[in-house]
């Protein structure tokens, strides 16, 4: 009997001495779960920054840059809008101007006389280059045929006269279609660069950010380097589509000037011969060389 209350009162002790290690543990665990859920709140905040900053993009980068990052944004903006007006203006101008040089040629060599042409250019205007060339060249071949060399860039033959007129408003309409292709080639070679900066720049202050910051997370540090490399790709999306319309009006320019060149070997033959050669098919035209009103 004396054995048995013994044995009860050492699992009595037993129990009583695991109580407070029991609510040690219950006490641990309560405040590891206090600790998560604490923690929760911050990563959902960060989530959240991180969705808004994904919806801002652009707008949020300039939202939060300095004036620098501003001004570069502005410069890039600009550059663009006036590639683009260039492009659409200059692509107009040239696909009427060679419809314009089509239906001149075609009425031009289809006239009979001098006299014709002379009044077709009266009655309708010089308003393309072929026009312009046809019009000077038989003004000075009437003019020096009738007064002779009366200054000193008159000086010469007939033919050395005429030759130069038509070689002076051949320059002349040259530098009209190569106007505004300098502006494209600057922003084609310089907006890369500009975006190039401006990320630079952005990610210069992203850095100085992150390191005055107490904690560097992966959200901390890609989203504003992402942002910075915003202005990379609208380098490029500016200067892309400049430099392709440069290169297309340049070879445009290339193909109609060379046209203009060979109406002007042409035109010249014509005026001191009375003949037109196509060199494709071997033969030769002879055109009637009326007397204009002028003479």
């Amino acid at each position: 009997m004396l054995d048995l209350l013994n044995s009860a009162l050492q699992v009595l002790g037993q129990l009583a001495d695991t109580a407070p290690a029991a609510q040690s543990a219950a006490a641990a665990a309560t405040d590891l779960a206090a600790a998560s859920a604490a923690a929760v709140p911050p990563v959902a905040q960060m989530g959240t920054t991180a969705a808004d900053v994904a919806q801002g993009g652009m707008l949020h980068f300039i939202s939060e840059s300095d004036v620098v990052g501003k001004s570069l944004f502005a410069i890039l903006v600009l550059m663009s809008l006036t590639s683009w007006y260039l492009i659409f203006v200059k692509s107009y101008l040239n696909a009427r101007i060679r419809s314009r040089s089509n239906k001149f040629l075609r009425e031009f060599w289809a006239a009979s006389s001098l006299e014709q042409v002379e009044n077709e250019i009266t009655t309708h205007g010089a308003s393309e280059p072929f026009a312009h060339v046809a019009s000077h060249a038989i003004h000075a071949r009437n003019h020096h045929a009738k007064y002779g060399a009366m200054k000193l860039e008159e000086k010469g033959s007939t033919g050395a006269f005429v030759t130069r007129t038509i070689r002076k408003v051949i320059d002349e309409e040259t530098a009209k279609l190569e106007n505004g292709l300098t502006v494209l080639a600057s922003i084609g070679s310089t907006a890369p660069f500009v975006g190039l900066f401006g990320t630079v720049w952005g990610v210069y202050h992203a850095l100085i950010g992150i390191g005055l910051a107490d904690g560097v997370t992966v959200n901390r540090i890609a989203t504003p380097v992402g942002e910075a490399l915003i202005m990379t790709g609208l380098g490029l999306a500016v200067a892309i589509p400049a430099v392709l319309a440069y290169n297309g009006f340049v070879r445009g320019n290339r193909v109609y000037l060379a046209r203009l060149d060979a109406f002007a070997h042409d035109l010249f033959t014509f005026l001191s011969t009375g003949q037109q050669a196509f060199e494709s098919s071997g033969k030769v035209r002879h055109v009637t060389l009326a007397a204009s009103k002028s003479e």
